[in-house]
């Protein structure tokens, strides 16, 4: 597991729409701030409630001439949403609306929700020893727009990489707000039965066109051929699989992860971008977490062959 901090950063614009503000929790996760005509949303809530306050008080000199304070979740992970206490209950510090899917506030009720934090908590108390899951408490299923006079925050629904996801796109500056719906290296499905679905979600992302794309796990710099970028990946595993599958490859739980991607003819890079920035990930997207892809694209064409 890896040591968290406190640390919150506020990126330099490199080019984006001034609007939008990037904040930085070390090499963890991106989040975003975008102060609107009638609104300042924070996109996120970081991983506990002093990264959280951390990420107000960036935001608090564009809470003026009107503007309220309001909150996204763009899913339930301890990296985006464990700060939401700020917001929410008696004692919050800055009350706000919490926006997020129905999906979303689900995830919080589950029991493996509490075991997650309280596993947190024992190994880092100094990090997530404050923590209180709460919930998000504006709800929605599939779509929602926010008119923030200026600028509109058009919500949808983007599962695959978790069941609750939601990116956000701002027509007016072409600008998508893909979250963990696309990463660098890869967006990782968890189960095979979302891999199809994280799959669509980065077409329907694509789809936009978008001039400026964000992510909450790439480079500032990635911009939309990120998107594209994922979708052939999982393009080439999906025909690695299929040829593997078709010349008899035994169970993928039979073997070790080196053995899988050797045996599946599937490299990782051999099916990324030849660049510095796609080499230069952490050992495990390359070993690890590149053969648990494999494995969920293996399970998902099973029943075809």
């Amino acid at each position: 597991m890896m040591a968290h901090t406190n640390n919150l950063t506020l990126l330099p614009n490199q080019g984006w729409d001034e609007r939008i503000l990037i904040c930085r929790n070390d090499e963890l996760v991106q989040v975003f701030i975008v102060v609107t005509d009638r609104y300042v949303v924070l996109v996120d809530t970081l991983i506990n409630p002093a990264t959280a306050q951390k990420l107000v008080e960036y935001a608090q000199p564009h809470l003026a001439a009107g503007r309220t304070l309001l909150v996204i979740n763009t899913h339930a992970d301890y990296d985006h949403a464990w700060g939401n206490q700020r917001f929410v209950g008696q004692d919050a510090a800055h009350p706000a609306p919490i926006v997020a899917s129905l999906r979303c506030a689900a995830r919080f009720a589950q029991p493996d929700a509490m075991a997650t934090l309280r596993a947190m908590q024992e190994a880092e108390p100094g990090i997530f020893g404050e923590v209180r899951l709460t919930p998000p408490t504006v709800l929605f299923d599939e779509q929602l727009t926010i008119d923030g006079g200026d600028l509109t925050l058009q919500l949808f629904a983007t599962p695959g990489h978790t069941p609750d996801h939601i990116s956000i796109y701002i027509p007016e500056i072409a600008t998508l707000l893909a979250g963990d719906a696309a990463e660098l290296p890869y967006p990782a499905a968890r189960t095979a039965e979302e891999l199809p679905l994280m799959r669509a979600s980065l077409h329907a992302l694509v789809a936009f066109e978008a001039k400026t794309v964000l992510y909450c796990h790439a480079p500032t710099a990635a911009g939309p051929q990120l998107l594209r970028d994922n979708i052939a990946y999982f393009d080439a595993l999906e025909q690695a699989c299929r040829a593997a599958l078709a010349h008899g490859m035994p169970s993928a739980e039979l073997v070790d992860d080196a053995d899988l991607i050797a045996r599946v003819g599937c490299p990782y890079a051999d099916v990324t971008p030849h660049t510095d920035a796609w080499r230069d990930v952490h050992a495990f997207y390359r070993t690890a977490g590149h053969a648990a892809q494999l494995r969920m694209m293996l399970a998902w064409l099973a029943d075809s062959f």
